[in-house]
């Protein structure tokens, strides 16, 4: 099994994807307890030394300026955990969960935190023990980062809480750490905030999403150049010299994808040199690699903004290597907020591209001589009508999940977090709005395909061919209209999935 080292200078983008979906074993190395046990010693010298400092010896929030008696330190730090896990709702996936520990654990690490290097071994040690937090999906603000998330996870540390099984089903926190051999965490001053603080569950679900997206929009490309090439399009507007001319770097990216893709084709050359084929395509077929090209320059602008916040230091307070405690903003998650709103405005835009190609493929007005709906037998049957119905209501719908939650701010605290990110709510319908973007593929996948195989006796291009023969395991050969909720899964399956990319990429060379 791999394992994943947690260094005081953090962990990568690989190092998270590992851990919440790999499996990985996961390590503190000895660097990063040093880091931590140097860091605890600072916060310890403040307790003796009797100083004010919010979270250690104040409460929190709207009651920073409530003085606690040394004895009552550890009983505010366990109170704080139970009255920020306050979440409501379905609980979040197993990955998300796992990639918020690891990269709370990450924070910790980093030195910063003042706390023992136990409570950072506590996380590690539920990761380590398949032990997965229940977390609602409703909770955070994206505040003092995801307050009530974290605490959820932390309630288990004490030996509380809820725990989510692989079935899906809820149990005793403190039942699980036993069955596990581990023991509760008793918390000092600070430690129960330096747990909760931070922007680790709105960084995870961004890092998974990223992961998905630069393998959705190389598929968009897949998915255009079939629907392109099953409806007589040309390869000219892809051709380098035309977007050299408009630099964009993720434009040049699609375009390059979907010439190489449409080549050595006996369906594109067809009618090459037909003078009375169309001179310029529909937008949706023309305009592809622009639009999924933007979409991928706002993926190099999330996946920036990700790197940064993975070298970041977002407790508050944070404690210098001078001795200083110090109130900061960082737990703030407007930069994630940001991105992730932006990258779902980008997959959004990606899908509903895609549902235009299939409306055009399904129209015999505009489908260039292949039959009504894609059906060899329009009338009795329906072929692929209600597909593209299906399709339009998701487009629908990530319309209204790319409205920006990062606009919209409700203050809280007795309004000394009087402005919130609600980063984790703009992460959430990220991954749903790449969920749907998968299902829109999926959708031109089997339109594209079903185009291509009424094109015959004409062959399509390498990358056709390859499609064709995944799809036809499951949705077979033009003919008798089929239940098509079965084929629509395999389709999102095969699009999410590597195997028809790896496929094409054998006979056409890398995708990027």
């Amino acid at each position: 099994m791999p394992t994943v080292t947690v260094q005081p200078t953090g962990v990568s983008p690989a190092d998270v994807l590992a851990v919440a979906r790999g499996d990985a074993q996961v390590l503190l190395a000895d660097s990063t307890v040093a880091a931590m046990a140097a860091s605890r010693a600072i916060v310890d010298g403040i307790e003796r030394a009797g100083r004010p400092v919010y979270g250690v010896s104040t409460g929190f929030g709207a009651l920073a300026n409530t003085s606690i008696a040394p004895e009552r330190r550890s009983e505010l730090q366990h109170a704080l955990i139970r009255s920020h896990a306050a979440g409501v709702g379905a609980p979040m996936p197993r990955e998300v969960v796992r990639a918020m520990m690891l990269l709370r654990a990450r924070s910790l690490a980093l030195g910063h935190s003042g706390v023992r290097p136990v409570v950072a071994q506590a996380l590690v040690d539920l990761l380590n023990h398949d032990i997965t937090p229940w977390v609602p999906e409703h909770g955070s603000l994206g505040a003092s980062g995801d307050l009530a998330p974290l605490a959820h996870c932390a309630m288990v540390l004490l030996g509380e809480g809820w725990v989510l099984d692989k079935s899906g089903a809820r149990h005793d926190g403190g039942e699980a750490l036993r069955r596990a051999g581990l023991r509760p965490l008793e918390l000092a001053a600070k430690e129960g905030l330096a747990l909760i603080n931070g922007t680790d569950g709105m960084l995870g679900m961004l890092l998974l999403a990223i992961h998905d997206a630069a393998h959705l929009f190389t598929m968009a490309d897949v998915t255009a150049a079939l629907g392109i090439e099953a409806m007589l399009g040309s390869d000219r507007p892809f051709r380098p010299e035309l977007h050299s001319i408009r630099p964009h770097p993720g434009q040049a990216v699609s375009a390059a994808n979907i010439h190489r893709l449409l080549q050595s084709s006996s369906i594109m050359d067809s009618h090459r040199d037909d003078l009375a084929h169309a001179v310029q395509d529909a937008y949706s077929m023309r305009c592809a690699p622009q639009v999924a090209g933007a979409a991928r320059d706002t993926l190099s602008f999330a996946e920036s903004v990700a790197g940064r916040e993975l070298v970041s230091v977002v407790d508050n307070p944070v404690v210098l290597p001078d001795g200083r405690v110090e109130s900061t903003g960082n737990f703030h998650g407007a930069p994630l907020g940001f991105a992730a709103d932006f990258l779902a405005i980008a997959a959004a835009e990606v899908g509903a591209i895609a549902e235009r190609r299939v409306d055009r493929l399904l129209d015999v007005c505009r489908s260039r001589e292949l039959p009504a709906f894609l059906s060899p037998d329009p009338g009795v049957n329906s072929g692929l009508m209600i597909a593209q119905y299906t399709a339009a209501g998701i487009v629908a719908e990530n319309r209204r999940l790319a409205s920006p939650a990062s606009v919209d701010s409700v203050p809280t605290s007795g309004m000394q977090e009087d402005h919130v990110s609600m980063g984790w709510a703009a992460a959430r319908k990220l991954r749903t709005v790449l969920d749907n973007l998968t299902s829109l593929l999926a959708v031109e996948l089997l339109a594209a395909v079903r185009g291509l195989q009424l094109r015959a006796p004409l062959t399509p291009s390498p990358a056709g061919r390859a499609a064709v023969e995944t799809v036809a395991r499951f949705a077979g050969e033009p003919g008798p209209d089929i239940f098509l909720a079965p084929a629509m899964e395999a389709a999102r399956a095969v699009v999410a999935g590597r195997d028809l990319r790896a496929a094409i990429e054998s006979e056409v060379g890398p995708l990027a």
